[in-house]
């Protein structure tokens, strides 16, 4: 009598990370990144703040091999505040790779290899939530009163509240 064949719980379907893994590594790889890590969780390396201002392009090695240039691309405004950080981010970044591996930072305000490569798209501020007015608000309560279901009327109440502040404006 044969074994029961085991049989897959996917059905075929895999993680898109370890799809990816390998393009993804390439790609770095010829980018200078020997490590992804520092691509892919790069605002966990270096926090939101700093992220938010700059985002690494290039790590280029000496002839040595030791002590390499990390490049980082941001906006014109921004450079005087990268470049006072500079010593904190190294430290991050070689906290990152697990030994010293970066010994300089460079700051550029285009992409080393030119302008349609390195189009800054940094994340914009959050945007601030404004309260309704409280007129609008009951306006659309007393229009989705007659509704049984509650997670309906709720719906249909931030609806109304959205549409009658639009219409006001």
């Amino acid at each position: 009598m044969k074994a029961p064949r085991h049989t897959s719980t996917t059905r075929g379907f895999a993680r898109a990370a370890g799809l990816m893994q390998t393009r993804i590594r390439k790609a770095s790889e010829q980018r200078g990144f020997a490590i992804t890590r520092l691509l892919t969780h790069w605002a966990e390396v270096v926090g939101e703040a700093t992220a938010n201002i700059a985002t690494p392009v290039n790590v280029s090695y000496g002839k040595g091999g030791i002590g390499a240039t990390l490049t980082l691309l941001t906006t014109g405004a921004q450079a005087p505040m990268l470049e006072m950080q500079k010593e904190q981010i190294r430290e991050k970044v070689n906290a990152c790779y697990g030994y010293r591996a970066i010994s300089r930072i460079r700051i550029t305000q285009t992409a080393p290899t030119g302008f349609a490569d390195g189009r800054v798209a940094f994340a914009p501020a959050p945007k601030t939530a404004k309260r309704p007015d409280p007129a609008v608000t009951s306006a659309a309560e007393h229009l989705s009163a007659k509704i049984d279901s509650s997670e309906l009327r709720a719906a249909l109440t931030a609806l109304g509240t959205n549409v009658l502040t639009k219409l006001k404006t």
